[in-house]
């Protein structure tokens, strides 16, 4: 069967651009020429600085014939009707139609469409001029005489030639004949910029890849990707060094050249008086390049490890010049910014905060600072904290922000935060929580381990969700402009990790209060609340201008006072005159945020290869926030459910919670209360009740003690007595009292279960 070869050549393709490039272009021919009827066994795209490639091989020659049948007007019918049929089946008259008889609702007229298949060629032919036109460049540009005319071509960088052969493994293949904008399509491509630019003539991928080889290009990114990392970590083992691979620098190293060449350079070594992290964030963000460690130091070494596109006359030696020279300005920048930024104590930059709006809602970068410095105060004991340390850390976690060093390279802060917070003589702790408290930042990213650093990381994250919840700028499907997602995560990865006991319901309404109060103490808020005396909902507001509120302990009584009595807190604030806007209540935001962390913990667990509808279980169940207490009871649920005590208890748990749907739908009413002994009429009644009580007794003890394995041992010695009662009992009995007690019992068993979790929540 025929391949097809396809390139584009092009002046420049970025290389943040490529891999994605490669990938729609694949995705856009194939796809065509699947709803062409042109199927074909395999599809590889590549790119390079200079060109996108396309093979497909296995695709048939012609494209299938068409047999269509296309039902008519009944015999009959107007003749307008019979006129545009014969129009859209491209019939002359009804004599090239047949009639389908049907007894029930008449004759009809039937098409039948013969279309012949075209040779692959010509369709190929008709689709990639479609493609390159369309193609979805993030940025594209005109050029030339025929950039000004409508229509025409937009590419990302001028497109020099097209490549298109088609045809037959052991035959010459043919060119498919087209051309976009002037450039018609054939079978000469060239080689690399400076050391292969002679154009030269391809038949076929083999044929094709071969010679960009031959011609200083090695097409495949993965094997550029291969032949840069091999390279380097020789060249530096050469040298007496290891490399520090990074990923992401290999990927964009990678797609800016198309003949890799690895050199390594030098730098001057006073340099390294500066943090590593700092020294390898100015050589990779600026030059590209990759660094080194000693490994009798275990530090950085004063070498860079660069890759050339050129195999130079001179062996690199220019080119290894050019990049010291540059390198040496940077890292004298940073090494002035590193310098200067120790001549500032943190704390004296924390001033600057009061003008930096975090978000407009929510108050500036001091407020936030300021928030968060309070609730991972109150945090702190929850995880074995000092609380002074953790105040410290909060207050200087974010000054960094400030620094020249992060202007420079925001990737490092929180990481400068500490150098900076140990050169000024802060404890050991504080400066760690500085570095800490924005982890982690995602599944594989270290977890701090130092309680202060857990406290300042718990009460950002915390505060962030919170405040962004009350605001209603939650996430969307597509969108998480403030990566609230992430923050969850993290939240989830803390408590899981370092076996942390946290009420989020707690945590979440203290946050809230902090919020709250700061809208209050600076006038752009007043507390509206409704709470419930006497059967009756009396409202009230906390406003920032009366006196006799104004005593923050006085306030803190009385929030206290109304949060203690159950009602519901609502916080509406005022920007200005013009623009206001009302918070979500509190009791709103912890009924919104709780399925939230639910749907983020089921990706964690999903990922531990745990079941996510038994996460929907426990988190069913009144006053589930206890994030480690929920991960260990879907734990045990999870082993319990791969018994057979399991398996059968949920089958005739969810038969009682089926009967008792129908029947309450039925009665109109629930069957609550306790069953009445005296109507039990069944030995197998007797026996169920007996089990229930006792199973309620073991299991709530045990998740009392929080013993979630003997809870569902306890569970397990119910499954005896549901099943005899389903097989000797008849539910519905004829007598309505002893119906009604027999479906009371079965609410039973449904109550029993909700000891460990809610079973209507378990799928079968």
């Amino acid at each position: 069967m025929p391949d097809l070869l396809l390139e584009l050549f092009s002046e420049e393709i970025p290389a943040r651009m490529q891999a994605k490039a490669a990938d729609d272009l694949r995705k856009m021919v194939t796809d065509k020429l699947v709803a062409e009827g042109l199927v074909y066994d395999g599809a590889k795209s590549f790119a390079t600085p200079r060109r996108l490639a396309l093979t497909i091989h296995g695709l048939p020659a012609r494209q299938p014939d068409l047999k269509d049948e296309r039902k008519g007007p009944k015999v009959g019918a107007p003749e307008a009707a019979v006129q545009g049929f014969l129009k859209a089946a491209g019939l002359k008259s009804l004599d090239e139609a047949t009639i389908q008889k049907d007894p029930k609702k008449g004759d009809f007229y039937v098409a039948l469409i013969e279309k012949a298949g075209r040779p692959a060629i010509d369709v190929i032919a008709e689709i990639i001029p479609v493609i390159i036109r369309t193609f979805p460049w993030p940025k594209a540009m005109r050029w030339g005489e025929l950039s000004a005319k409508p229509g025409a071509l937009q590419w990302v960088r001028p497109l020099h030639s097209i490549v298109a052969t088609f045809g037959m493994e052991t035959e010459e293949p043919d060119v498919v004949a087209f051309d976009v904008a002037g450039i018609k399509a054939g079978q000469v491509t060239r080689g690399h910029r400076f050391m292969a630019p002679a154009e030269f003539s391809v038949r076929r991928f083999e044929d094709y890849e071969a010679k960009l080889f031959d011609a200083k290009v090695v097409l495949d990114p993965q094997r550029r990707k291969d032949i840069i990392l091999a390279d380097a970590k020789e060249l530096a083992f050469a040298q007496g060094f290891e490399l520090i691979e990074d990923q992401g620098l290999l990927d964009e190293v990678s797609g800016l050249v198309e003949w890799p060449v690895v050199l390594m350079g030098s730098f001057d070594e006073s340099f390294l008086s500066i943090p590593g992290e700092v020294i390898r964030a100015t050589i990779r963000n600026n030059q590209k390049c990759f660094v080194v460690n000693d490994p009798k130091t275990g530090k950085l070494a004063n070498r860079f490890i660069l890759v050339a596109n050129i195999e130079a006359s001179d062996g690199g030696a220019a080119i290894i010049a050019g990049n010291e020279r540059v390198i040496r300005a940077r890292l004298s920048d940073a090494k002035f910014f590193y310098e200067t930024d120790l001549k500032t104590k943190l704390e004296d930059r924390l001033p600057k905060f009061d003008g930096i709006v975090f978000h407009e809602k929510l108050g500036t970068q001091a407020e936030r600072i300021a928030r968060i410095e309070r609730l991972a105060a109150e945090i702190a004991p929850l995880v074995g904290a000092d609380v002074e340390k953790t105040k410290r850390a909060a207050r200087l976690a974010k000054t960094d922000l400030l620094t020249e060093v992060v202007g420079e390279f925001p990737e490092v802060q929180g990481l400068m935060g500490k150098y900076y917070a140990l050169a000024q003589g802060e404890d050991t702790s504080v400066a760690q929580a500085i570095e800490d408290h924005y982890k982690p930042q995602g599944p594989n990213d270290r977890v701090p381990s130092d309680p202060v650093a857990i406290a300042v990381a718990l009460a950002d994250k915390i505060d962030t969700l919170v405040g962004f919840w009350a605001i209603d700028e939650k996430p969307t499907g597509s969108k998480d402009p403030y990566a609230l997602r992430r923050a969850a995560l993290g939240l989830i990865k803390l408590v899981e990790d370092r076996a942390l006991r946290l009420s989020l319901s707690a945590s979440f309404m203290g946050a809230y209060k902090l919020h709250a109060e700061q809208l209050i103490d600076d006038g752009r808020g007043y507390y509206l609340y409704e709470k419930e005396i006497d059967g009756d909902l009396t409202a009230g507001w906390l406003p920032y201008c009366n006196e006799a509120l104004n005593d923050s302990a006085r306030r803190d009584e009385f929030l206290e006072e109304i949060l203690s009595e159950g009602c519901r807190v609502y916080l509406n604030g005022r920007i200005s005159d013009e623009a206001s806007f009302e918070w979500k209540n509190s009791e709103e935001i912890i009924l919104n945020l709780l399925p939230f962390f639910a749907d983020r913990l089921k990706v964690q667990l999903r990922e531990q290869g745990a079941r996510h509808d038994l996460v929907d279980a426990v988190f069913a169940l009144e006053g589930q926030d206890d994030l480690l207490m929920v991960v260990r009871r879907v734990e045990a649920l999870g082993k319990f459910l791969d018994t057979d005590d399991g398996k059968n208890l949920l089958a005739g748990t969810k038969r009682a919670s089926n009967i008792l749907a129908i029947e309450e739908k039925k009665d109109k009413r629930t069957f609550d209360g306790a069953p009445d002994a005296s109507l039990f009429v069944a030995d197998e009644e007797k026996q169920l009740a007996h089990a229930i009580d006792e199973v309620k007794r073991e299991a709530s003890d045990a998740v009392a003690k929080e013993n979630f394995e003997a809870a569902m041992a306890a569970m397990a010695k119910l499954r005896p007595a549901v099943d005899a009662f389903f097989d000797k009992v008849k539910v519905n009995d004829d007598d309505a009292k002893v119906r009604e007690n027999r479906l009371k019992l079965l609410n039973e068993i449904r109550a029993a279960t909700r000891a460990v979790a809610d079973f209507s929540k378990i799928q079968d």
